[in-house]
């Protein structure tokens, strides 16, 4: 034991306790001078990387709340006069003008066949042939009938002729000669007959051999000779191939359109896939009624194909033009706003302030929209549309890449030049304020 405990001292616990206190006391006071210490810092870091101060800190010289907010960083792009065609692209499939199922008109044998699968044919051309023997024999009676009567016919005619000048000399009574034109008539009708019985057997015998009803290719062939067919029975099918149609869907919406452009023959576009340029044709018939299912309305497209580019069956994109916007208004599709009044955009004039107004979008085609409500060379809020404030100032990126022209080609001025921010050219973006 120590001097002390052994003299009889106890240690102060209350002395102990308080050289505790003050100990952690301090710990907190050097950890939370570190952390303003740190937080300072990088305050004043993000001070000089963005050139304003953080959101909810007063600018310099300013009392917090007060004073003007700071303008908006966007980027513009001028608004653009031209020609808009408006474009109808929709998916369509490829259909045969004419496409036939040839069956035979009786039940009978296949003798022999004539054609080969995938064969192209003209029209008229021999396809089957069926046995024709047993109407070869009906027709042969038939004639032979025909012969017959018309040879009694004749000798009637002659008796009739001597009845006559023998009532005319008194030799007979005028009843005879009456009997005998009954005959003469009665005859007349039988060889009438028989000239029917013969036309009918050279039907049925027609009916014999079949021919192409038109020109184009012929499908698969499952007839062999020997093969016994009925009508039920279809034999091939002919596809015409040349010229060909597509048949595509339209909107309801440019129903209008689209008949003006069937009744002008409004040229059709058909993108095949593998190939490389679209195949053109010409927009012919729209249908007379609209689908109240799906609110379309049927067209059809037809197109020469000699090079067999189209296929029955085949889906392809089709595009026809059916109308042009003259002298239309166009903008980034960015810069519209879709907001509850419905649909807006921000136009920032000289001064950089920017002014919401509202717009009605006419067409949109790629990433631009000719619209209604902005004049060409107005200058619109493409991006940084949530930080503009109707009235509120704007400034400019200068980090923002170049607007396209709605014609596709780069605008003219180069960013961080002075065209560039100039109100007219294709699209603005121009270099961070200074301060």
């Amino acid at each position: 034991m120590r001097a002390e405990y052994a003299a009889g001292f106890l240690p102060n616990t209350e002395v102990l306790m308080n050289k505790k206190l003050v100990l952690a006391l301090a710990g907190v006071l050097i950890l939370t001078a570190a952390g303003a210490w740190r937080w300072a810092g990088n305050r004043a870091q993000d001070v000089a990387q963005t050139g304003a101060p953080p959101a909810g800190s007063a600018a310099p010289g300013k009392v917090a709340g007060q004073g003007a907010a700071a303008p908006a960083l966007v980027t513009l792009a001028a608004a653009q006069k031209q020609d808009v065609p408006v474009t109808v692209q929709v998916n369509g499939s490829v259909v045969s003008l004419n496409s036939v199922d040839l069956r035979p008109q009786v039940t009978n044998t296949v003798r022999e066949v004539h054609v080969k699968e995938g064969q192209f044919v003209k029209q008229g051309q021999l396809l089957f042939t069926l046995d024709d023997r047993p109407d070869q024999a009906n027709l042969a009676k038939a004639r032979a009938q025909q012969q017959k009567d018309e040879a009694t016919l004749a000798d009637l005619q002659r008796q009739y002729q001597r009845s006559q000048e023998l009532v005319a000399q008194n030799f007979i009574a005028k009843a005879a000669a009456d009997a005998t034109l009954s005959q003469l008539e009665a005859q007349r009708a039988a060889v009438a007959a028989d000239k029917a019985a013969v036309q009918s057997a050279q039907v049925a015998l027609s009916y014999a051999t079949l021919r192409a009803p038109i020109a184009g290719r012929i499908g698969a062939v499952n007839i062999y000779p020997g093969t016994l067919v009925q009508p039920s029975l279809s034999l091939v099918t002919i596809t015409q191939l040349d010229p060909i149609a597509v048949s595509f869907p339209v909107p309801e919406g440019r129903l209008q359109d689209l008949l003006a452009a069937a009744r002008s023959h409004t040229p059709v576009e058909a993108l095949v896939s593998g190939r490389k340029t679209p195949m053109k044709g010409t927009l012919n018939f729209v249908d007379n009624t609209v689908d109240p299912l799906i609110g379309t309305v049927r067209a059809k497209a037809v197109f020469d194909n000699a090079d067999q580019g189209l296929w029955p069956g085949q889906f392809v994109e089709t595009r026809v033009t059916v109308r042009t916007l003259e002298g239309a208004t166009v903008i980034p599709s960015a810069a519209i706003m879709m907001l509850a009044e419905g649909s807006s955009v921000y136009v920032v004039d000289a001064e950089r302030t920017a002014t919401r107004r509202k717009v009605q979008a006419l067409y949109t085609f790629g990433t631009q929209v000719a619209v209604r409500g902005v004049e060409p060379g107005d200058q619109v809020v493409i991006e940084g549309k949530q930080n503009v404030r109707p009235g509120g100032k704007v400034r400019l990126d200068s980090a923002a890449k170049p607007q396209q022209r709605p014609n596709g080609n780069a605008p003219e001025a180069t960013p961080g030049s002075a065209a560039a921010a100039t109100p007219g050219n294709a699209s603005v973006v121009a270099e961070r304020e200074r301060s």
